[in-house]
């Protein structure tokens, strides 16, 4: 693989279960030297694949028992994925990380302490990824950190911060809110307007980001979190509150109604025939009176210390919805489009529509709904029976305890802008006008905390411009480096050496896994002959290069002991391109006897320059041509008894007339008229044994 793309490996430990995530994105000196006006001035374009991520159950807190069994009994199959994904050469350049959420703040610090040593131990052991840091790379995160990391991915994938005034929202504002819940916790980040900035800087985080022309980017962000109100964690509370009510001696029936009428299911939810004597909640399809009793869950009477507050006496600034808009990812897009809307489904959250959809669900009978889920995935049903419980506390988060205004119903607290007029067309093209959308990807990448720790880590290695010199990161809100500072964990190069070619075999790479994804062999045809054409085009030396990577590539990907294909043909294409004897050239090196022979490197039109794998730079000839280098120890000696296989040139310099067969490829033609006119060639006894040299 090239040296142009840089990686990272990020494990998302929530608490029901652990999200791989790879990242890739190009090294700040290739970007920086074929990027746009409009891509100096943006953050590095961060890509990934389905194929890149992977989940994986039960949550890693299950391990504070035991957590000597995290790494082979949790972690190998996601690690084993990053291995297989990131080529080999790369594994040392690139970080991996484990950062776990709220199923792990809910345990005890020793038993959180041990899952985290043990899990460090195990990469280490068993990968060389980059962990300089046990306690950076691997840790329990709060909430507000959460919140800030998918507050930045939100907006890095929505265009805010590369395109300012094509996301005008009023105010001089072009950020978007970012909502998140979980199974245990909840997470609000935004940025506030100038006004409420201004009265609550000290609330904020000042976040510095760099973009690829090395200028800063600042923003001052609020962030806060909710431990115990993730929808499981509140659906435990709600189902203590129905017994504690409901629940008499003798008695083993309690209604419910946030469960579809019929429906019967444990304190856990699992499902309970009606035979069974166990302890049962019975739905009674009752919406309205389901969220009447999620909404004191929101704890609105705690007393509230530091004014303003939401809910459960938690201090947040003023939010101005007029440009604040929000995104909801997690549960709020997954309880939104779940059982009641496909996928495809991207129209704008409604209050009034949404909660039609619910009602009507709700209210039938759990037979019928059961019917309609048993021919969809397999675990759906578990949804639907949840459905209606989740659907009634995000209801209740989103607006009676952050206060978003029921879109059709409520007017915003500050009006004063039309919110379809005064968004920028960018935001228009994506759907997110109103003070609340839920959403799971934007252009085809998850929208998930991750990401955003993965664009600080690529901003901190673009080296500053002049006078920009502090540090990738995000800390309290002051001038200069705050003690809480926590930089982006990367470092920058200056002198960052990067080689065409590398483009050509990763490209080559990426156009085989795409060629194999499809289906019909038209599209893979067609993208060996664009592959061909532009190879053709190319210089002769740089085929030649070319032509040993994408053949390491390919290599790679066939199956130890896997009989090679296509031989014959590939060794005929090979003397055409090349000139003969290459074939046998590049068979030396498969069987491992390169090492044996000491050839000059060709250098580029364009000065490309490369190292060596001992350190040792080695150049090429002007001309583009690699030469062997001659061993001669004494030319006086030479001179006076001339070997056979050895002769004069014209100015009495002594030249090594090798067998074609032992040339570099591209040495066979040069300067020669045929074939026809060349003398005898005897072996010359100037050449010994192979590893003489």
């Amino acid at each position: 693989m090239g040296k142009k793309w840089r990686w990272g490996v990020i494990l998302d430990a929530g608490s029901s279960g652990t999200r791989l995530h790879i990242y890739r994105w190009l090294d700040p000196a290739k970007a920086a030297k074929d990027a746009s006006y409009e891509e100096l001035h943006s953050l590095p374009n961060i890509v990934t694949k389905d194929k890149w991520t992977k989940k994986i159950r039960p949550g890693i807190s299950t391990f504070g028992d035991h957590p000597e069994d995290v790494g082979p009994d949790h972690l190998q199959e996601l690690v084993e994925r990053a291995l297989d994904v990131i080529p080999e050469d790369k594994h040392a350049d690139t970080p991996i990380y484990l950062m776990a959420t709220a199923g792990m703040r809910l345990l005890p610090p020793t038993q959180q302490r041990a899952v985290v040593t043990e899990t460090c131990s195990y990469f280490r052991a068993n990968t060389r990824f980059s962990l300089p840091d046990c306690d950076k790379h691997i840790q329990v995160i709060p909430g507000e950190t959460e919140g800030l990391y998918g507050w930045i991915a939100a907006n890095y994938l929505l265009g805010g911060f590369d395109n300012p005034e094509g996301h005008a929202h009023g105010k001089n504002h072009h950020t978007y809110g970012f909502l998140d819940m979980g199974g245990a916790s909840a997470q609000i980040a935004f940025a506030p307007n100038a006004t409420v900035a201004e009265e609550h800087g000290n609330d904020l985080k000042l976040l510095r980001l760099r973009s690829l022309n090395g200028a800063p980017k600042e923003y001052k962000v609020f962030t806060s979190t909710w431990l115990g109100f993730g929808v499981n964690q509140a659906r435990e509370r709600y189902v203590k509150t129905l017994l504690d009510e409901f629940l008499i001696d003798g008695e083993h029936e309690v209604p419910d109604p946030c469960l579809p009428r019929g429906l019967r299911t444990n304190e856990k939810g699992d499902y309970v025939s009606g035979s069974s004597k166990e302890l049962s909640l019975v739905g009674t399809g009752e919406f309205d009176e389901c969220l009447r009793r999620t909404k004191p869950l929101l704890g609105k009477d705690i007393p509230c210390d530091d004014k303003p507050c939401l809910f459960n006496g938690q201090h947040v600034p003023p939010i101005d919805f007029d440009i604040n808009h929000f995104v909801g990812v997690s549960e709020y897009w997954h309880t939104t489009h779940g059982v009641f809307a496909n996928k495809e489904d991207d129209t704008a959250y409604d209050f009034n529509t949404y909660q039609k959809k619910v009602v009507e669900f709700c209210s039938q009978h759990w037979e019928e709904i059961d019917s309609k889920v048993q021919s969809r995935k397999k675990d759906h049903g578990k949804e639907a029976q949840e459905a209606c419980f989740k659907a009634s506390w995000l209801i209740s988060v989103l607006h009676e305890g952050i206060g978003i205004p029921r879109y059709g119903i409520d007017h915003a607290p500050t009006p004063g802008i039309n919110v379809t007029k005064e968004v920028g067309e960018a935001a228009k093209e994506k759907g997110f006008l109103n003070p609340f959308q839920a959403a799971d990807e934007i252009d085809n990448i998850e929208i998930s905390w991750t990401l955003g720790k993965m664009v600080l880590y690529a901003a901190g290695q673009i080296p500053p411009k002049d006078n920009y010199l502090l540090p990738v990161g995000f800390g309290s809100n002051v001038k200069g480096i705050p003690p809480d500072f926590q930089h982006a964990g990367s470092s920058f190069n200056t002198t960052s050496a990067i080689d065409d070619d590398d483009d050509w075999s990763d490209t080559a790479e990426d156009l085989i896994d795409h060629a194999k994804s499809k289906s019909t062999s038209g599209f893979f045809f067609f993208v060996i002959i664009l592959l061909f054409i532009a190879f053709l085009l190319r210089k002769r030396d740089r085929r030649m290069r070319l032509y040993g990577k994408v053949n390491k590539v390919l290599r790679r990907r066939r199956r130890p002991g896997s009989p090679r294909k296509g031989g014959l043909g590939l060794s005929v294409i090979t003397n055409k391109l090349f000139g003969r004897g290459f074939y046998n050239y590049e068979r030396v090196l498969e069987e491992g006897d390169a090492d044996q022979f000491e050839l000059g490197e060709a250098s580029s039109d364009e000065g490309d320059t490369s190292d060596s794998s001992n350190g040792r730079a080695r150049a090429g000839r002007s001309s583009g041509l690699a030469t062997p280098k001659l061993n001669v120890e004494d030319f006086d000696d030479l001179k006076k008894n001339p070997h056979p296989g050895s002769a004069l040139d014209r100015s009495g310099l002594v030249v090594r007339t090798e067998s074609r067969e032992r040339l570099f490829p591209q040495m066979l033609t040069a300067g020669r008229r045929s074939r026809a006119g060349s003398p005898t060639r005897l072996k010359s006894p100037l050449i010994g044994s192979m590893s003489e040299h």
